[in-house]
């Protein structure tokens, strides 16, 4: 008797679910590593492209997109190195992000901040008298009242001495009223003289004087360097002194007394006269 099913109805209904591989539930989405690495190529860039704008090392790059993530040196720094790379390719950090924290245990905990702390006072620090400054004031005062006592007892032993001498008639007035008068200082010598005397003989010394006027001078050396451009007026006197000559020139010659090399020159010259000297180290002559 049929009971109108046909005998492929009948054959036992296979177990579909057994022939199913548990694998097959994976989760579809790419790895971080395969993300970061199509959308890099998608964007037309390569390893070195990507390295010189993130300055991320081409290894880690290499080993991110391989989902290696032991080169970056910890979790922290992974995904500082994930942010980088997702915002160079244009992808969303944030999803990579919590993908890498759901593979890796989670987001790293945040380090803890450092207790703070009352700042504890500082207290001075008691120091003992300083027995050394003290000790070179002393000194320094000791030094200066000796000095000062020193100073003022000379002065006042000079003063005394001076008060008794003038105070104390001399023997010879008392005695002797007849006494000698003191002799009458000599006069003081001529500067002039004595200048002139004093001219040394290696060199030409030549004084000019206005003695009767004023005159207008010039004096050169035997370089002719300008020793002397001026006006001498009655009674201004010049020296020059020089190596090997001097040369003069007189505006007046008549007003003008000169004295060579220690001696004076007897030419007649005229009032008014320009004159033009030289004179050297040998005897007084025009040269």
């Amino acid at each position: 008797m049929s009971n109108g099913k046909s005998p492929e109805d009948e054959r036992p209904i296979e177990d579909v679910s057994q022939d199913v591989p548990e694998d097959v539930t994976e989760d579809p989405r790419p790895t971080i590593g395969r993300a970061l690495q199509q959308a890099r190529i998608a964007a037309g860039l390569t390893v070195d492209d990507i390295t010189t704008a993130t300055r991320v090392r081409i290894a880690i790059v290499h080993a991110i997109e391989a989902d290696d993530f032991t080169p970056c040196g910890g979790d922290v720094y992974a995904r500082g190195h994930i942010r980088t790379l997702a915002k160079a390719v244009r992808l969303d950090p944030a999803e990579l992000l919590a993908q890498f924290d759901a593979e890796h245990g989670g987001r790293p905990a945040p380090t803890p901040a450092a207790p703070l702390f009352e700042a504890e006072r500082i207290r001075p620090e008691r120091r003992g008298p300083n027995w050394t400054a003290a000790m070179v004031a002393a000194i320094v005062a000791v030094i200066g009242f000796v000095g000062f006592t020193f100073v003022k007892g000379g002065d006042d032993g000079g003063s005394e001495a001076s008060v008794a001498e003038g105070s104390q008639p001399s023997a010879g007035e008392s005695a002797s009223p007849s006494a000698k008068p003191k002799k009458p200082a000599d006069p003081k010598p001529d500067p002039t003289d004595s200048a002139i005397a004093a001219a040394p003989r290696d060199k030409v010394t030549v004084k000019v004087t206005a003695t009767d006027g004023r005159s207008w001078i010039s004096a050169k050396d035997h370089n002719g360097r300008q020793l002397f451009d001026g006006l001498l007026k009655q009674g201004d006197s010049e020296t020059f002194q020089d190596n090997e000559k001097i040369n003069l020139v007189l505006g007046d010659a008549g007003a003008i007394e000169l004295y060579v090399n220690g001696k004076k020159i007897e030419d007649d010259f005229q009032p008014g006269s320009v004159e033009r000297l030289t004179y050297t180290k040998g005897d007084p002559q025009v040269g």
